[in-house]
């Protein structure tokens, strides 16, 4: 048997429903991926890389592919557009020991799309059809996906009487056959961005369509949301980014109130543990820096406390753990 076929590869021994950290560039680094296995994800992808350079051997792109074992299963990210490229940068990825390589058919970032990576790939399903060949033939280990509901397509690409837009479906559609472990579709287009309505009928189609695991990405930021997603997809899981922010506890959250319809919530107590706990992994991968690329996340933690902003404003400037440990013995729930 293939060992990239969905029924080949780790993908398929995850319990249902699989609650995956999805990847966030700037945000998904070593420490915040340990941190949401350890709040029950049950997967965690790295920040995206470019497949150039790994290739090229960037020390800037190993440094982002750093991982420690107790992440697994954890899926590397690439984006780019050469076939040869990934070719190289998929073999790098599988020397590496990740369980799995995802592509990045997703990112809406203006400088990704006019270089013609990242979602702008969309519109061409024929070209993706050959980066994801070559990807996979490349590695044994499984090769997933990560796209957008849609993509309006350039003026000169749209010949009379033809769509206007590409969507996932149109890509999983060309994608018939090759051996894709997971996608996970964000459900909003690429003009929409990160707001507005997720597009659940799409989802729900590339679900119909595709044998694999698909997992539904898009606007998760409680448990009820992503039961409510679930439910109306169709899909084996969901992907979960911006909502992990401040909360990456939300993964066993959604476990809890799938299985017995509540849930709790950490008590200052535990949130300022949470948070050390953070600091302590993101100090050990990182060193000091870890601790000033931490301040983003010690802010999130903290959003809707009363106190919030008066202690945010110091959560930014903290150099150590002490700084942090000092600063939350100030937090409150009291209004």
């Amino acid at each position: 048997m293939d060992p990239r076929t969905p029924s080949g590869n780790f993908w398929r021994s995850l319990k249902q429903p699989i609650l995956a950290l999805a990847p966030m560039e700037g945000y998904t680094d070593c420490a915040f991926r340990m941190m949401a296995r350890e709040c029950g994800a049950d997967l965690v992808y790295t920040e995206f890389v470019s497949s150039d350079a790994i290739a090229h051997r960037a020390p800037t792109a190993f440094k982002k592919m750093a991982f420690d074992p107790r992440e697994q299963p954890v899926l590397c990210q690439i984006f780019g557009k050469d076939p040869d490229a990934f070719v190289a940068a998929a073999r790098e990825v599988q020397a590496r020991g990740f369980a799995g390589i995802d592509i990045n058919l997703g990112c809406p970032a203006h400088k990704v799309v006019r270089s013609g990576t990242g979602v702008a790939l969309m519109r061409n399903p024929e070209y993706v059809k050959k980066l994801v060949a070559a990807t996979i033939d490349a590695v044994t280990i499984p090769v997933s996906l990560k796209m957008r509901a849609s993509i309006r397509k350039e003026r000169k690409e749209i010949a009379p009487g033809t769509p206007e837009r590409t969507t996932a479906l149109d890509l999983m559609e060309a994608l018939e056959g090759m051996p894709i472990a997971a996608v996970m579709v964000h459900g909003r287009s690429y003009e929409d961005g990160f707001e507005g309505p997720v597009d659940i009928s799409m989802i729900r189609a590339v679900k119909e369509r595709f044998k694999g695991i698909v997992l539904a990405n898009g606007g998760v930021t409680t448990p009820e949301r992503a039961k409510e997603l679930m439910d109306a997809t169709g899909a084996d899981g969901v992907g979960i980014a911006r909502g992990a922010l401040g909360q990456p506890w939300i993964f066993d959250q959604i476990r809890s109130y799938l299985a017995r319809g509540r849930y709790d919530t950490p008590s200052i107590a535990q949130l300022r543990s949470i948070i050390l706990r953070h600091a302590e992994l993101a100090e050990s991968t990182k060193g000091p820096h870890g601790i000033i690329e931490l301040r983003k996340h010690c802010a999130s933690y903290i959003r809707g406390y009363p106190n919030a902003s008066m202690l945010r404003s110091r959560l930014v400037r903290v150099t150590t753990r002490q700084e942090i440990a000092d600063i939350l013995d100030e937090l409150t729930d009291e209004t």
